[in-house]
C-alpha cells in the first residue's frame, strides 16, 4: 500500500506539472508551492531561503525552502519528534548520523526505485560514493557524501596559502625566511614600513577572531596545520597523516604549543590586534580591508577579501610561505566526504527531495551553487569551456553586488547563497558538462588573465606562478589528507563532561597566553593551563584521542 501511495503521489505531481505547462507563461505561479525543510548541521542561517536561490528553487521545483541550523538541542528535539526534516545535511558520519540510521529516521534511497527514477545523475556518476554509504549502513543507501572527485590522483584547493602583503615584502627586498621565528622578523620590519592603516589607526601583523574556536583556539591549531601539515580538526590535538602519530594539545614542544608561542611572540612585538579575542569575523574583515593587517594563513581571510579592493592602490596579499612550511591539503576522493546528504524517512515528498539533491550533483547544480544563475553569471563558450560573464565575475568577487536581470530585486549575490552550506563535487573535480575543465574558476581557460596590478605581476615574475594553487603545488612541500572511512566518535556521559571542561580550559588559557606581556608571564599562564586541564581529566581526553587516531590511521591504510 505504501508503494502504491507513493506512485499515486508521483502521478499527482506529474499531472500538476503538466497542467502548469498547459497553462503557459506564469502558470507555475498559480500552483501552491511546496515548503520543504532542510535541516543542516552546517548551516549558519535560520529561516526561509531568500534571494536568487529562492527564485531558482521556485522556478525549477516549485519549492520554498526553510533552513533549520543545528543549534543546541535541535538534533535531540527533532529525533524525539521522529522527523529530522525533508532533506538533511549531517556534519559527519559519526554519532548523530548513525543514531538517525538506527532510529529509522532516514529514507532508503533504493526503496521504490527512488534513486533510479529521481536521482539518475547520482546513480550514473557517483557509484563509489553510494557504495561507501551502503557499506557503512549494512547494505542500505541512506545518503551520499560531499566533496566528490572524478579522480583520486589530484589534490583539492589549498586554503592555507600564507597570504602576505607582497607590496611591503618587495619593499623590504624579498627577505628569505624559513621558520616561524624568521617570519616574526619579517612582520616586524613590515610594521616599520607601514605603522598605520588607511584610517590612520595602528597596523598589526595579523588579526584573529574567536568565533570558530572549538577544542582549541582555531587560529592556533590552524597555524599548526599550515606550518606542519597536520590535521587540526581531529580530537584534542594534531594528527600526522603520514604516520598516524598524534600530538596532544598540551604536549611540550608539540605543534599546538609551538604555534601558541609564535602568537605570543607577535604580541610581545605589538603585532597582534589587541581586539583579536573579541573580534567577530566581520570586524576582522573590515580592519583587513583598511590595510590593518599584513598576513593571513587562509586565503578566505586574506587575499580573497583584500585584493580586489586594492588593485588601484597596487597593494596585494599574495602567497609567500615560510620555506620550511608544508601546509595541509585534502586529497580528492570518489568515495565522498564525511558530510552526508540524506532524506528524512517521514517526508511527504521523497521524490522531490531526491530530485533536488540530484540537481545539486549535476554540473548545472554545482556551478549554480558556486557561481550563481547560468546565463547571468556564467556559461559555456562554443568550445564547451566555462566562463564568467562580466556581471558574474563582479558578483563572485564582491558578494555584496546587487542582482540584475531576471533576478533583479532579490537582493545581493550573497543574499542568495544557498544556506544549507554543504557541497556536492569538490571544485577541483572535473565538470563533465565542460570541455575537460574543473569547477574551479581559476583553472578555466577564460580566466588565465594578465595580472591585475604591477605588484601582482611582480609576484608572478618572482615566484614563476600565475595563481595561488600553482604556487602552492609548485613548492612541492605539503601533506595530503588521505581519503578515509573513519567515523568520528561521539562523546557521551562522563567523557563528554570531561572533554568540555578540558577544552574550555585550553581555549581560555590559550588566549591569555597569547596576550602575555613577556616570557615569564607566558610560562606562568601555560603552567596554570596544564595544571587545570590535568585536574579536569586531560589525560583521559588524550588517551581517547590516541585511541581514535590509531583507528583512523588503520582505516586510511586499509584504503591505500
Amino acid at each position: 500500500m505504501k508503494k502504491m501511495l507513493k506512485k499515486i503521489t508521483v502521478l499527482t505531481l506529474a499531472c500538476v506539472m503538466l497542467m502548469s505547462t498547459v497553462a503557459g507563461c506564469g502558470g507555475k505561479g498559480k500552483d501552491k508551492p511546496i515548503t520543504l525543510t532542510i535541516y543542516s548541521q552546517l548551516a549558519n542561517f535560520s529561516g526561509e531561503q531568500t534571494g536568487w536561490s529562492a527564485q531558482i528553487y521556485l522556478e525549477k521545483f516549485n519549492v520554498i525552502v526553510n533552513v533549520v541550523p543545528d543549534q543546541d538541542g535541535v538534533f535531540e528535539t527533532r529525533m524525539e519528534s521522529g522527523n529530522l526534516g525533508d532533506i538533511i545535511v549531517f556534519g559527519s558520519v559519526g554519532g548523530d548520523y548513525q543514531n538517525a540510521v538506527n532510529a529509522g529516521l532516514l529514507y532508503d534511497w533504493e526503496a521504490d526505485d527512488l534513486l533510479h527514477e529521481y536521482g539518475p545523475y547520482i546513480e550514473e556518476h557517483c557509484q563509489n560514493a553510494l557504495e561507501t554509504n551502503r557499506n557503512m549502513n549494512g547494505g542500505t543507501i541512506y545518503g551520499i557524501g560531499h566533496n566528490l572527485a572524478t579522480s583520486t590522483e589530484d589534490i583539492d584547493k589549498f586554503i592555507y596559502t600564507w597570504d602576505l602583503r607582497w607590496d611591503l615584502y618587495k619593499e623590504l627586498g624579498y627577505p628569505e625566511f624559513h621558520t616561524l621565528d624568521d617570519l616574526v622578523e619579517v612582520l616586524t620590519a613590515m610594521k616599520e614600513l607601514a605603522p598605520t592603516d588607511d584610517n590612520g589607526k595602528e597596523t598589526y601583523a595579523i588579526g584573529l577572531w574567536p568565533d570558530w574556536d572549538g577544542t582549541m583556539v582555531m587560529y592556533v591549531k590552524s597555524m599548526a596545520s599550515a606550518y606542519y601539515g597536520y590535521e587540526g580538526d581531529f580530537q584534542l590535538g594534531l594528527y600526522n597523516q603520514e604516520n598516524g602519530e598524534f600530538y596532544g594539545a598540551l604536549e611540550e614542544g608539540g605543534p599546538y604549543m609551538t604555534c601558541l608561542k609564535f602568537f605570543n611572540k607577535l604580541n610581545q612585538r605589538g603585532l597582534i590586534d589587541p581586539n583579536s579575542m573579541t573580534n567577530t569575523y566581520e570586524e576582522m574583515k573590515q580592519k583587513l580591508l583598511a590595510s590593518g593587517y599584513f598576513m593571513s594563513i587562509f586565503d578566505y581571510s586574506g587575499s580573497m577579501i583584500y585584493n580586489e579592493n586594492h588593485v588601484e592602490d597596487n597593494r596585494q596579499m599574495l602567497p609567500c610561505a615560510p620555506l620550511d612550511a608544508r601546509p595541509i591539503v585534502s586529497g580528492l576522493s570518489t568515495l565522498g566526504g564525511n558530510r552526508v546528504w540524506a532524506i528524512g524517512a517521514n517526508t511527504e515528498y521523497p521524490e522531490l527531495c531526491m530530485e533536488i539533491i540530484n540537481w545539486f550533483y549535476t554540473p548545472e547544480g554545482t556551478m549554480t551553487y558556486n557561481y550563481g544563475p547560468q546565463g547571468l553569471c556564467w556559461d559555456y563558450d562554443e568550445d564547451g569551456h566555462p566562463y564568467f560573464t562580466e556581471f558574474g565575475e563582479q558578483a563572485y568577487l564582491d558578494r555584496e553586488t546587487m542582482m540584475i536581470g531576471d533576478y533583479e530585486g532579490t537582493g545581493t549575490f550573497n543574499d542568495g547563497a544557498f544556506a544549507f552550506n554543504n557541497t556536492t563535487w569538490t571544485l577541483s573535480a572535473e565538470n563533465l558538462d565542460s570541455n575537460g575543465d574543473k569547477y574551479d574558476y581559476q583553472t578555466w581557460p577564460s580566466y588565465q588573465i594578465p595580472a591585475k596590478s604591477e605588484i601582482e605581476q611582480d609576484w608572478r615574475d618572482y615566484t614563476g606562478a600565475t595563481n595561488k594553487q600553482e604556487y602552492m603545488e609548485g613548492r612541492g612541500i605539503y601533506l595530503v589528507t588521505p581519503i578515509s572511512t573513519y567515523q568520528q566518535n561521539k562523546l557521551e556521559g562522563e567523557m563528554k563532561t570531561k572533554w568540555e571542561a578540558v577544552t574550555d580550559v585550553i581555549v581560555t588559557y590559550s588566549w591569555r597566553a597569547i596576550y602575555a606581556k613577556d616570557d615569564a608571564e607566558y610560562d606562568q599562564i601555560v603552567a596554570e593551563m596544564i595544571e587545570q586541564a590535568n585536574a579536569y581529566g586531560y589525560q583521559d581526553c588524550l588517551d581517547l584521542s590516541l585511541e581514535q587516531s590509531a583507528i583512523r590511521y588503520a582505516c586510511e591504510q586499509e584504503l591505500k
